[in-house]
């Protein structure tokens, strides 16, 4: 492994960030963690808490679970924090990496820094900033030389082994074993498969989460599994050689709905008709949809869990016909059985397009067609989702999600105390953020 990688990972401080990086750092942060309060109330969520809290106890180093409070291993934290976040789909992603690089840094960096003692906050935005460069490049560079789709997992492994080298200060040879550990150890789950199948496994965050800190400990007592050849590899050089030169944070999307990415371009489709001719569902006799290939593999039409119903792809467009947004209570268990929902879902006529399926990863789009009761047919243009990095959302409309999925989990107050937290890392002041979002989510009146 070359210098660049270990120089970067190791040596880059809070002043070698561009002020627009650190931006960014800030606003995944805040992102991700209104996805995570609201996904703590998902019953995935409850179960892989508990199963941290006996079967990852703590041994000589302990970290909280995120919104929760209990105390277990730094893997078992990391673990429990990322399935948290995936337990809700609608945390910030990657067009090429076909994944999600927060889900799984951010809940791997908070365990190791809480681990560690490490409250430093301008060094724990720092370390976020990298943890994105690493992880979508290692997602790139895995894409690049595996011929399966593996889930996140796979590969932002390699990104929490290095942050966790970093929290550790392994030296060069100690860092390239982790990134080794790890990225053979890392969870070469099948993503299709759970597209095909919907259920709590998802894109396997957490799990690379959990791998990456195992990997980092390892490494430090003398564990080796050194090269990791997405990283190492010849043919992936090029992905490594502007490592803190390119900043590629700038590359993931936001989602303002919590379904898979897949899923938001027709979705936003019908938005657009919807508010364009203000229509109610009652006028609609049916929809059909144009899209991709993965879109349509996204097939459940009448959900029975919240898995099934984020991973549709007619689900969530009719809700968005119905109810005119989707957000978390949209997709929780007592939304599931809505008549009209499951009317416009059922009878939805859903196709896929040649020339969309050439655009894809790169671009997804798709268009609808509404077919009203009065006889007319209106169909909107090529539709991309929103919150593309080419249009990105702005960070008011950051916050509004933020506040939107936080505050009826843990409060006015709370929800208030973290934003104003993340807005004062780097900036000197006392870091307040850990003890905010690692107390217990007790409800809305706390």
């Amino acid at each position: 492994m070359g210098t660049t990688f270990s120089d970067f990972l190791h040596d880059t401080k809070y002043d070698d960030l561009p002020e627009e990086v650190r931006a960014f750092a800030r606003r995944w942060l805040l992102d991700l963690v209104g996805v995570a309060a609201g996904g703590s109330q998902t019953g995935l969520s409850r179960i892989i808490r508990d199963h941290a809290a006996s079967q990852f106890g703590a041994g000589g180093k302990s970290a909280r679970m995120l919104f929760d409070g209990r105390t277990v291993s730094p893997a078992g934290a990391a673990l429990a924090g990322g399935m948290t976040i995936d337990a809700l789909d609608g945390h910030d992603g990657h067009k090429l990496t076909k994944g999600h690089v927060g889900c799984g840094v951010f809940p791997a960096l908070l365990a190791m820094s809480e681990a560690e003692n490490q409250t430093d906050g301008a060094e724990f935005l720092t370390a976020l900033a990298v943890g994105y460069e690493i992880g979508t490049r290692a997602g790139l560079a895995l894409h690049r030389t595996a011929s399966d789709y593996h889930t996140t997992g796979a590969w932002i492994a390699v990104a929490c082994a290095a942050l966790g080298a970093r929290v550790l200060g392994l030296d060069a040879t100690r860092t390239r074993e982790a990134i080794g550990i790890a990225e053979y150890h890392g969870p070469r789950s099948q993503m299709m498969r759970c597209i095909d199948h919907p259920t709590m496994v998802k894109d396997g965050s957490g799990w690379g989460a959990m791998t990456g800190v195992s990997a980092a400990y390892l490494a430090a007592d003398g564990f080796t599994g050194a090269p990791a050849i997405t990283v190492e590899g010849d043919d992936v050089s090029d992905l490594w050689s502007d490592v803190g030169i390119k900043w590629r944070i700038f590359e993931q999307y936001y989602k303002p709905h919590p379904v898979c990415r897949w899923a938001q371009p027709p979705l936003r489709a019908v938005l657009d008709l919807r508010a364009r001719h203000n229509l109610t569902s009652d006028q609609v006799e049916r929809i059909e949809v144009t899209t991709f290939h993965q879109s349509l593999r996204l097939a459940v039409r009448c959900p029975r869990t919240t898995e099934e119903a984020q991973y549709s792809t007619s689900f969530p467009t009719a809700v968005a016909m119905v109810r005119g947004d989707v957000g978390p209570d949209d997709v929780a268990q007592g939304a599931l059985s809505d008549p009209e929902i499951l009317r416009l879902s059922e009878s939805m006529i859903v196709t896929e397009s040649d020339a969309y399926n050439a655009a894809f990863p790169g671009n997804r789009i798709a268009h609808v067609s509404l077919v009203l009761k009065d006889g007319r047919r209106l169909t909107s243009d090529p539709t991309e989702a929103s919150g593309d990095p080419e249009t990105p959302a702005s960070l008011q409309d950051v916050r509004e999600k933020y506040y939107a999925w936080a505050s009826p989990v843990i409060g006015a107050a709370r929800t208030k105390a973290i934003s104003k937290a993340i807005d004062a890392l780097g900036t000197g002041a006392d870091n307040t953020l850990p003890d905010l979002i690692l107390a217990p989510a007790e409800g809305p009146d706390t």
